[in-house]
């Protein structure tokens, strides 16, 4: 039986040299029409055609490639009794918070307005916000939220967040719940959504959620695209009460050459590449489970499919 690597939007050989040099005797495929099925019976998978695990006769457990599994779970014919496991990656954290400073640091100092400036060769000079003048809010308190929060404050940043459940570790702020969200959203500055694409997050941010916020708040989605109304984003900020978006995941991608978020001078576009799992950090974990699959143990990073994450 064979570890099979399913993934038609991302290439694999990166990931069959990282496990066999973690661990040399898994027997290893990519898939393909000629792959014999009944040989598999642990997949690692990334926007896999839907459907396809009916295939697989002697499947024990599927795998996701990243930390996200919504795509997986919205498979109508994904097999009830194999688990799902995903990725759980101190990389994946660290990448993240890099990310979400970076564009942090780009809103304060405004340099995507200077940078539109420049294409008109205008010289216009404008005050910046420092990390003394804002209030960071994150969305989502989980293993990357809470290292991306904790990271913020140690470089002085005021921190919040809000989350489903009690976060009785956290050294930030943290609201809890429906009753809790206006008021942590009424502190935030700067949005930073991390949630879970899950059905009760699924179009979470729209127009009554993002009137929470101040007048002049920064929305980041490094989270998942399904989480926002598109069109009620662009029309908050055509009125102005949010004055800029980061947004690195969409509805559909990749996004589409016509979609109104190209032309608009408030949004900065990156094409979710926030924070990529990197094979030789996660082949472990992977092997690990593997090999738990085969002694008939729980894997490690199991996924609630009750709760999507």
């Amino acid at each position: 039986m064979s570890l099979l690597i399913l993934s038609p939007t991302r290439e694999t050989d990166s990931w069959v040299k990282a496990i066999r040099e973690e661990d040399s005797s898994i027997p290893i495929a990519v898939y393909s029409e000629r792959t014999n099925l009944s040989e598999i019976d642990f997949v690692l998978t990334w926007n896999h055609p839907y459907g396809v695990f009916e295939k697989f006769p002697n499947l024990k457990c599927i795998s996701s490639m990243g930390a996200g599994v919504d795509y997986l779970l919205k498979d109508p014919d994904l097999p009830l009794n194999v688990p799902i496991t995903r990725i759980v990656d101190p990389e994946l954290s660290k990448t993240m918070f890099e990310f979400i400073l970076s564009l942090l640091l780009n809103q304060m100092r405004g340099l995507s307005h200077f940078k539109q400036l420049q294409l008109l060769n205008q010289w216009k000079p404008k005050m910046y916000k420092r990390i003394e003048d804002v209030r960071v809010g994150i969305m989502g308190l989980g293993v990357i939220g809470s290292y991306v929060a904790e990271r913020l404050m140690n470089l002085g940043f005021s921190v919040h967040a809000w989350a489903q459940s009690e976060k009785p570790n956290s050294k930030a702020e943290v609201f809890v719940g429906l009753n809790q969200l206006k008021s942590f959203m009424q502190k935030s500055d700067f949005l930073v959504c991390l949630l879970p694409s899950t059905p009760a997050t699924r179009a979470f941010l729209n127009k009554e959620t993002l009137s929470m916020l101040p007048a002049g708040a920064i929305l980041i989605n490094v989270a998942r695209g399904d989480i926002l109304v598109e069109n009620d984003l662009i029309e908050m900020l055509d009125s102005g009460h949010i004055e800029a978006a980061s947004l690195d995941v969409f509805w559909q991608e990749p996004l589409p050459a016509t979609h109104p978020f190209w032309e608009h001078e408030k949004i900065d576009i990156t094409p979710h590449v926030a924070s990529l799992t990197n094979p030789k950090t996660v082949a472990p974990q992977i092997v690990e489970n593997y090999w738990r699959m085969k002694k008939g143990d729980a894997c490690l990073n199991e996924v609630s499919k009750e709760k999507g994450y």
